[in-house]
């Protein structure tokens, strides 16, 4: 697992996106870091699972199951069953290589490996569309002790703040401007 305290970088240049130009940069050495990752865990990620996998990382903003099923056929010529892509979905949320959006029904790739268990934040740009994730020890420890002390067992740790990220804010990006599903 990386920096537990990480939090994205949204320096923006030339007017793109810092979400679309960091996740796009990022994407060959955290293909290849899944790759490590999985083999490291005894996992097998298959070729549909890296294909899914690449899907996710082929944009800086969240897709649903269907949307990882065009990406695919428009990559291999070949739609695959919705029932095969969930599946590998399921895989590289276990493996802490994927994270699902509940809000959005959706689902974003995470290079930071985070487990099920690990409280994980989601930044949601209402203006661009993207998406930071962080983390914090102190984060963790007080929703443990809330959960805790309501006797209650989750089944997930996160939570998703929307609203508008630096680069939006700083540049005045209408809402009404930007697209994002």
């Amino acid at each position: 697992m990386s920096d537990p305290h990480h939090t994205h970088n949204h320096i923006h240049e030339h007017g793109h996106c810092a979400h679309e130009a960091e996740h796009a940069a990022r994407a060959p050495e955290a293909l290849a870091a899944a790759a490590l990752h999985c083999n490291d865990q005894g996992l097998k990620l298959t070729p549909i699972r890296r294909a899914v996998l690449e899907a996710l990382y082929s944009t800086h903003r969240p897709i649903s199951a269907y949307d990882a099923i065009d990406a695919l056929a428009a990559s291999t010529g070949k739609r695959e069953a919705p029932v095969t892509v969930y599946r590998a979905l399921d895989f590289l949320m276990a493996a802490g290589l994927a994270h699902k959006l509940e809000s959005r029904n959706a689902y974003i790739a995470c290079p930071f490996h985070h487990m099920n268990d690990e409280p994980v934040v989601f930044l949601i740009c209402e203006r661009c569309g993207g998406v930071d994730e962080a983390t914090s020890d102190p984060l963790a420890r007080a929703l443990s002790g809330l959960v805790e002390s309501h006797g209650f067992s989750p089944r997930a740790r996160v939570i998703e703040v929307q609203g508008t990220c630096a680069h939006c804010t700083t540049n005045a990006i209408p809402l009404s401007a930007t697209s994002h599903p």
